[in-house]
């Protein structure tokens, strides 16, 4: 029976049934018979750099909860991405991503565009891949792919389509449904149930994992329940706690022998959505307090396999929690100490910490943070907290590039709320071309660089290697303010304290981006 429809009739018609208004981009000439006759209902959103592409698009599909789709430029192009792409599948972002090929007549003779082994080349950081080896069959590639990108643990898929396919004659494919949310087996979670019965001082810790299933009103109602106190695991790239409640203590470290000095102690450890645990530097000794006893409730597999110590349970967390919570009575525990409040500081001279609180002070709470800012991170967690369910974003894969265009993803995904970028000045380096998509989709974003003139992270890391000088840190005679204009973003510079509240909150109620330059010390 001869196929009616083209490939690409086909494939708009899968994204379609997967709820997709958007294909991000930077077109070439292997994709665009991609894009021959353009739903209306479709918008193409392109990016001057794959990198930014992609990092919008994770933008988008974190916060819309749904798969986003991803065009790229052949081989060049997937490579340019890589990096964002290694953060996406350490975000567990669903995200497809496709590519040009040449056309199939010439592949055998070296074109010039040719990708050899091109579903090969993201491996191994996306879940599935492929190249179909006929034109019909890109629908049903498609499709899989989808159906594989929201399967958990989420992640990017990557399909390598050649360029003569677009108009060929295709074979339909359904979206079809298929279940994404598994139950824990009963059984580990009666053990879990018994040990909170039994614990005289457990303890919470909270990870991105919490958020990707959903989970945040049963956690905050299970920590209640429990009055345990709560951290959040090391270098959690999404929030999952309200970083004012009185039973929040604060942000783990990636290193094992502080971990284990926090949570000592303790005879419970219980870690929900996260790994166990996320280290960044060398340590030695046990992993948790000889004393205690760990469970940790993971979406992801790879997570439970590699834990280096405790139960592990795989199973969606917002199932897990209510479960538990039916067969939990309120604890009758002490409520643990609160945390420390941050001494406010003076503004003089000009510091990162200044300026988170001064953000806090002057920022709708409801506004969300895309954070992209490594020196300053551990002033912002003390100093800028976090309150509402979905109120941040960061990478988890500490590549540098992400944030910026990762939140013209969430404000296009989420357009009701206020999107506050956070960023270094030398991470906002790395995707500054992502300001002229802003000022293109006169998205409402401020973007807030916290400018020291250097690597500060990497200065302080080469003290944890008992450098006295890390070379190749310093970062001189940049205007960022000259290239936010010159991109259409209108922008304004603060070197003093008196220059800082006017000029955030002219860039918090502005409803098309912004830029604001800190000049700290």
């Amino acid at each position: 029976m001869p196929y009616t429809k083209t490939v690409r009739e086909c494939v708009f018609e899968i994204f379609d049934q997967f709820g997709i208004d958007k294909v991000f981009g930077n077109p070439g000439s292997t994709e665009l018979p991609m894009f021959r006759n353009f739903p209306e209902h479709f918008e193409y959103v392109l990016g001057l750099q794959e990198s930014i592409v992609i990092g919008m698009a994770d933008g988008y599909a974190q916060a819309r909860r749904r798969p986003a789709v991803v065009n790229l430029h052949s081989a060049v192009g997937v490579g340019h991405a890589l990096g964002n792409i290694f953060t996406a599948y350490k975000n567990q972002t669903p995200l497809l991503v496709t590519a040009g090929q040449q056309a199939r007549s010439i592949l055998p003779y070296q074109p010039f565009l040719g990708a050899e082994q091109a579903a090969e080349f993201p491996k191994p950081y996306v879940k599935w891949s492929c190249e179909p080896a006929r034109a019909e069959d890109v629908p049903a590639a498609i499709a899989t792919a989808l159906r594989m990108a929201v399967q958990p643990p989420m992640g990017p898929v990557f399909v390598s389509i050649p360029v003569d396919d677009w108009d060929r004659p295709g074979e339909a494919a359904h979206a079809r449904s298929v279940t994404t949310r598994m139950r824990a087996d009963p059984d580990a979670v009666a053990r879990i149930a018994a040990a909170l019965a039994r614990s005289k001082k457990p303890c919470f810790i909270s990870g991105a994992g919490v958020a990707l299933d959903d989970a945040w009103d049963e956690f905050v109602t299970f920590a209640e329940r429990n009055n345990a106190p709560v951290w959040v695991a090391p270098m959690t790239a999404r929030n999952s706690f309200p970083e004012n409640h009185d039973l929040f203590q604060g942000f783990l470290p990636a290193q094992r022998q502080a971990i284990v000095e926090r949570l000592q102690g303790h005879d419970l450890i219980l870690v929900m959505g996260a790994p166990l645990f996320t280290y960044h530097v060398e340590g030695g000794g046990p992993h948790i307090p000889d004393d205690a006893e760990a469970f940790q409730i993971t979406n992801n597999p790879q997570h439970a396999a590699c834990a280096a110590a405790g139960k592990a349970i795989c199973a969606n967390v917002k199932l897990v929690l209510q479960d538990l919570l039916d067969r939990l009575e309120p604890a009758r525990r002490p409520a643990p100490p609160k945390r420390e409040e941050t001494a406010l500081a003076s503004g003089e001279p000009l510091t990162d910490v200044y300026l988170f609180q001064r953000m806090a002070a002057l920022r709708d709470p409801k506004s969300i943070i895309v954070e992209e800012a490594p020196s300053s991170r551990l002033a912002m967690q003390a100093n800028l907290p976090v309150t509402v369910k979905n109120g941040f974003y960061t990478c988890a894969s500490g590549g540098l590039g992400h944030a910026l265009p990762a939140s013209l993803g969430v404000a296009m995904g989420r357009p009701e709320e206020k999107v506050i970028a956070l960023l270094g000045d030398g991470s906002s380096m790395y995707a500054i071309q992502g300001l002229w998509s802003a000022a293109q989709h006169k998205l409402p974003i401020s973007f807030i660089i916290v400018n020291n003139g250097r690597y500060e992270a990497l200065e302080r890391f080469g003290r944890h290697f008992s450098m006295q000088k890390v070379e190749g840190t310093k970062l001189s005679d940049i205007d960022f303010v000259g290239l936010a204009e010159s991109q259409g973003v209108s922008a304004w510079r603060a070197l003093h304290k008196d220059e800082l509240d006017d000029a955030l909150l002219r860039s918090f109620a502005a409803k098309e981006p912004t830029l604001v330059e800190v000049v700290v010390e």
